[in-house]
């Protein structure tokens, strides 16, 4: 069944109710089993969330745009916008770096990418498994796919992240998005990227070179940064934001530290995109110091005894951390979550 888009005032998660409890009430039929949960599904894929605002791209190099996300966290309003989209051409055709959090992010991508030029998308990299920046795939699969015959559009990803997706995490993060959008991204499956990629890999698209960066855990256990070679331009993913802390729940404080280390060292990219914000090339050094006023605060507390409370009360005196916490979007409502991440990271490296 063809999904059905409605607008953005119809009542979806009334929609959606109706259509299941039909489906519900019809499975009443224990022999008609198979056909109702054929049905069932065709009820659920006839509604499809409303159209996403489009945002116009930024151009930041010659070769490689990037539509910013205005919001740092997936709410109804923004229906969850709130990871960046990056376009680079080759010349041979659009390499997509994170898709988005929904089909219809993707479409309205996809919109924007019409605008700038006529060559199709030949790639999608994927720099982790949140939902933020896989959930979009669907869309471009749909409008470039490959000719019978030909080998399907391929999305790279790091194993870990790749498994992650196929796992829990795949239909987790689709359901979760519903419900932090109430249904904005109602319609959305989860499309898992299809090849592996690893530290060092270097992939010539085109005129473009893009070479692999994965140095253990540092967001989560699969984040690939991906250079830019020829733009002097690195996509670092979540391992560092613009002005918003990196949710550490699935990282590594010590990790990032060497992540961010060995991009300076393995890299000659000037330019860092994140996955949240603006890019710079200041994005590392702002991400660095407001981490290691969290990370070593809690080391110092470790060694001196304290317990957590105290930790982050030294934590939210530190001036690396204080002089950040203003224009720190999340800021109040999160740290202490990852000052407590924080502590039991520094807790289990002293034992």
């Amino acid at each position: 069944m063809a999904p059905t888009p409605f607008p953005s005032s119809f009542p979806l998660a009334a929609g959606r109710r109706r259509f299941l409890g039909l489906g519900a009430g019809l499975a009443a039929g224990a022999a008609l089993a198979p056909s109702l949960s054929a049905f069932a599904e065709d009820m659920e894929m006839a509604i499809k969330g409303p159209p996403v605002k489009d945002i116009a791209p930024t151009r930041i190099s010659p070769r490689v745009w990037v539509i910013e996300a205005p919001d740092g966290f997936p709410t109804p309003e923004n229906q969850g916008m709130m990871a960046n989209i990056t376009f680079v051409s080759t010349g041979k055709g659009v390499v997509v770096l994170d898709s988005g959090a929904s089909w219809q992010i993707g479409e309205m991508a996809i919109r924007q990418l019409q605008k700038l030029t006529r060559e199709p998308v030949v790639a999608i990299f994927n720099s982790h498994y949140h939902g933020d920046h896989f959930l979009g795939n669907q869309a471009f699969v749909a409008a470039f796919a490959a000719p019978a015959g030909q080998a399907a559009l391929p999305i790279y990803a790091h194993q870990e992240t790749i498994k992650a997706i196929r796992g829990s995490e795949g239909e987790g993060w689709r359901a979760a998005m519903e419900r932090w959008t109430n249904l904005a991204s109602a319609g959305t499956k989860v499309v898992v990227p299809n090849t592996a990629v690893n530290h060092g890999d270097t992939i010539k698209i085109g005129d473009r070179t893009f070479r692999i960066h994965h140095y253990g855990r540092a967001h989560t256990p699969g984040d690939i940064c991906v250079e830019i070679v020829e733009e002097g331009i690195t996509h670092v993913g979540d391992i560092a934001m613009d002005r918003r802390i990196a949710n550490m729940e699935d990282g590594s404080y010590v990790g990032t530290f060497k992540t961010y280390d060995a991009l300076l060292k393995n890299t000659r990219s000037k330019l860092w995109i994140p996955g949240h914000g603006l890019p710079s090339a200041g994005v590392l050094e702002w991400n660095r110091a407001l981490f290691a006023g969290i990370y070593e605060t809690c080391e110092q507390a470790i060694k001196d005894g304290a317990p957590l409370e105290a930790a982050k009360a030294r934590v939210l005196k530190d001036p690396r951390v204080a002089s950040r916490a203003a224009e720190t979007k999340g800021f109040d409502s999160n740290i202490g979550k990852y000052v407590s991440l924080a502590y039991l990271e520094a807790e289990a490296a002293a034992f």
